[in-house]
């Protein structure tokens, strides 16, 4: 086999009919003293066949050819073979083979677990089809505005879709319901339309009066029999305010006051008393109202509403939104399903759900959430409607626990035709048909507020698996924590009820969010003034950091010096940033744990402010592109969060909707040169020793540039930060610092407030006023009259320190 170029193979015949060892490896040396020996040299079998009648390499010194090549073929085909063994030449031909590899032992991979009521526990997530979720939500009953009882809802739930879409990749499909036929908002439209109707008549003072004593007899019936302590306040509360309202005008009809006087104690009592004349006129002339658009027209207006206030909060829209009103013909259908296999009945146009058949089937199970809630009658009513707890519908039912699957409509209430006669759809039976009709015989999750759970989540599970005749139509249950307002419950009764719209103009969509994450979904949030400050304290520690980075990276740099040699602090820094990845990753797999992840995203950013400061401190620039890797991926999380409503590179968004990329980066560049242009002016004013300029830089800095939304900070030997931030804030911080600058100084007794003067004053009265100047000459009249004016003013000013409440007594 051919070698390198002119040379042959050798015959070994002759060598190898040698019988002595020795003496072959005697005579295969001198062969091979005229061979080159090159690493990796070409072998034919004739080569390994003389080489495997040698056990091992010959120690004798002079034989180091054999040695060599023996070492040689050693290395390329492995240990030797026993005599007579033949070598296996590899495909290699004369290359060094690769070692073997063995893969590394690694980690076992976290797993999403989501805390699944069907269970009470904390489950492995695994979707039915590959990475495909099927996710149905409860919506709203739109009948009212929103409220923040919604926002826990719909936020959180927006935050748990965004984090298994796109942190988790799970392609989800979302779809979400609008109940606009239901008893409350039969009830609200008739009461609506019919004090409308009524106000058109414009009645005299005498006939309203007439009508609010008419009202408040049975509004004081209800009060009476109202067990509920908040409903009982609230109908107090509407009693009392109608009367203080009724007193004035009755004293303006029996003292016969002029037209325009007892028309505005005529408007006054009309709108104390709306709620209560509403309630009468429903109670006494509801079964009249025949005009069916109007149970339309309330729940599309306030269907509005509530995408409006969704978008606010930057809620992602459902891929699909569903209304009762439009899945009629699917939910009689579905009904009668039931009632054919045997787990509905009709009874006098209304069908119901049999709640002991299907329990007593061995493949059913009732009340899977709330077991031990089964049977509760307050509940259960509360489920069935205002309008369906009648006498006569109760006793249409075979057992108090049987719910209304379809509503006999009753005279001023809306109707569809079916098998049963004109009726209405049942709550709990809307869900079940349109997330039937969609997502089919088993969806991956179902979420909604933890008060639904009974009787309206179970009884959906159970009309649900009636129907397809399975035990599995839901695999995971979410149930979002309450909202509770300052610790208690809200409810219009306490007067805490707040609106969506309310919440936002005392605070932003995202500090609005940030709250919520800093929470668990599932448990009860307090929505109160310690909350938001929590939210808003974390969004400004946040917004600094990206600030500060922003402001490392706009420092001009060749495009080599971006790369910078590490130290050990950014070793350090870049071990402590993979291991907060890693803790917020094990965090979002424990139940999508956002709050244990803002606050490993805060350890981050104080581990980076850490180091940025102590770089400052020996006037060296922090490794810009390792700040740069950690400030955006804490953007990227708040982009999954839903917390950074815009496309933005780094950071929170600045400025007005749509425009903060553009602002950012056409208005940067010209704030940078303003900033050299004033540190030029400030060095020079103090070289010259002109303090008029220094004042004018810093009422720049203090005055001006803060109703522009910017600000600067300068730093004793480093370069001035400049930062764009959100006017309001800026205008915020500046008012604090004044406040603070001016409690600072009411501190201070006034015969000590020139003492720490000595560059102007060497003597002091017993007073502390000064008495002679720095040189030691005794104070003009004029010089005295002035610093005993600013005495008396300080005097004044620490009069009222002392005065304030949380002083009291000299400190």
């Amino acid at each position: 086999m051919a070698g390198s170029s002119g040379q042959q193979a050798p015959d070994y015949r002759s060598i190898l009919s040698i019988s002595d060892e020795a003496a072959r490896a005697q005579a295969l040396n001198e062969h091979l003293s005229t061979r080159s020996y090159v690493q990796g040299y070409s072998l034919s079998q004739a080569d390994v066949d003389a080489f495997r009648q040698l056990s091992t390499p010959p120690a004798d010194p002079q034989l180091f050819h054999v040695a060599r090549w023996f070492r040689h073929i050693e290395a390329l085909l492995g240990s030797p073979c026993g005599k007579g063994q033949p070598y296996r030449l590899q495909a290699s031909k004369g290359r060094r083979v690769q070692p073997q590899w063995s893969p590394p032992a690694g980690t076992q991979p976290c797993r999403l677990h989501l805390y699944n009521s069907l269970t009470r526990n904390k489950e492995v997530f695994i979707p039915q089809d590959g990475k495909k979720v099927t996710w149905y939500c409860c919506g709203p009953t739109v009948y009212d505005a929103s409220h923040m009882g919604h926002a826990r809802s719909y936020i959180s739930f927006d935050i748990l879709r965004r984090v298994l879409k796109d942190y988790f990749k799970f392609d989800v499909f979302y779809c979400m319901n609008i109940t606009d036929i239901d008893d409350k908002i039969i009830k609200r439209a008739r009461q609506n339309y019919l004090f409308e109707q009524y106000l058109e008549k414009r009645p005299e003072a005498a006939q309203l009066l007439e009508d609010v004593q008419a009202a408040l007899k049975p509004f004081s019936v209800k009060l009476n029999e109202t067990t509920d302590p908040d409903k009982k306040q609230m109908l107090e509360r509407i009693q009392h305010e109608v009367q203080l309202a009724t007193e004035p005008l009755e004293k303006a009809v029996q003292s016969r006051l002029t037209g325009e006087e007892v028309n505005s104690c005529v408007e006054v009592l009309l709108e104390e008393a709306k709620d209560l004349l509403s309630d009468w006129l429903d109670s006494t002339l509801g079964s009249d109202v025949t005009d069916n658009s109007i149970f339309s027209k309330l729940p599309k207006f306030w269907e509005g509403e509530f995408h409006r206030d969704m978008e606010a909060l930057n809620v992602l829209p459902p891929d699909v939104l569903t209304r009762v009103s439009e899945y009629v013909p699917e939910i009689v259908n579905f009904v009668q399903k039931i009632v054919d296999n045997g787990y509905g009945y009709v009874s006098n146009g209304s069908v119901y759900f049999d709640t002991a058949k299907f329990a007593s089937s061995e493949k059913h199970s009732y009340g899977k959430l709330v077991p031990e809630a089964v049977g509760d009658q307050k509940a259960l009513q509360e489920g069935e409607g205002d309008l369906s707890i009648s006498a006569d519908r109760l006793s249409e039912k075979r057992s108090p626990n049987d719910f209304a699957l379809w509503k006999a409509s009753k005279p001023g209430e809306p109707s569809w035709p079916c098998p049963w006669g004109k009726g209405r759809p049942g709550w709990h039976i809307e869900c079940s048909a349109m997330a039937g009709t969609l997502l089919g015989a088993s969806m991956d999750i179902h979420g909604g507020g933890f008060d639904l759970r009974f009787p309206h989540h179970d009884n959906e599970l159970a009309q649900s698996e009636a129907y397809f005749e399975n035990d599995y139509w839901v695999r995971y249950f979410l149930h979002t924590g309450h909202l509770t307002i300052a610790g208690c419950k809200m409810s219009k009764s306490l007067k805490n009820f707040i609106t969506i719209k309310d919440a936002l103009k005392k605070h932003s969509a995202r500090q609005l969010r940030l709250a919520f994450l800093m929470h668990s979904w599932k448990d009860t949030l307090d929505y109160s003034s310690n909350t938001m400050e929590s939210a808003l304290q974390y969004e400004k520690f946040l917004n600094e950091f990206f600030l500060n980075v922003k402001d490392i990276l706009r420092a001009p740099v060749d495009i080599t010096g971006q790369f910078e040699k590490w130290g050990e602090e950014e070793a350090e820094l870049n071990k402590n940033f993979y291991d907060k990845k890693t803790a917020i990753h094990e965090a979002l797999c424990d139940n999508v744990d956002t709050r244990t992840v803002m606050e490993e995203m805060r350890a981050l950013v104080s581990q980076c402010n850490l180091y940025m400061a102590a770089r400052k401190a020996v006037r060296k620039r922090p490794n810009r592109a390792l700040l740069e890797n950690i400030a955006l991926y804490l953007t990227h999380m708040l982009k999954i969060f839903g917390a950074i409503e815009e496309e933005s590179s780094l950071g929170f968004p600045v400025g007005g909707s749509g425009t903060s990329l553009n602002l950012e980066s056409t208005v940067m560049p010209y704030l940078q040169v303003l900033s050299e242009f004033r540190e030029g002016v400030r060095k020079i004013a103090r070289e010259q020793k002109v303090p008029e300029v220094l004042q004018l830089s810093d009422a720049l800095r203090d005055d001006i540039l803060p109703e522009l939304g910017v600000r600067f900070e300068d730093h004793e030997g480093l370069p001035t930060v400049v930062k764009l931030v959100d006017r309001n804030t800026l205008l915020k911080e500046r008012e604090e610092k004044r406040q603070a600058a001016k409690l600072a100084k009411m501190k201070i007794p006034p015969s000590e407030m020139f003492l720490s003067e000595t560059n102007k004053y060497s003597k002091f009265d017993e007073n502390g006023l000064p008495t002679h100047d720095a040189e030691g000459k005794e104070l003009s009249k004029g010089q005295a009259k002035k610093v005993k004016k600013l005495f008396e003013a300080q005097e004044k000013l620490y009069k009222e320190y002392l005065q304030m409440p949380q002083n009291g007594s000299f400190q």
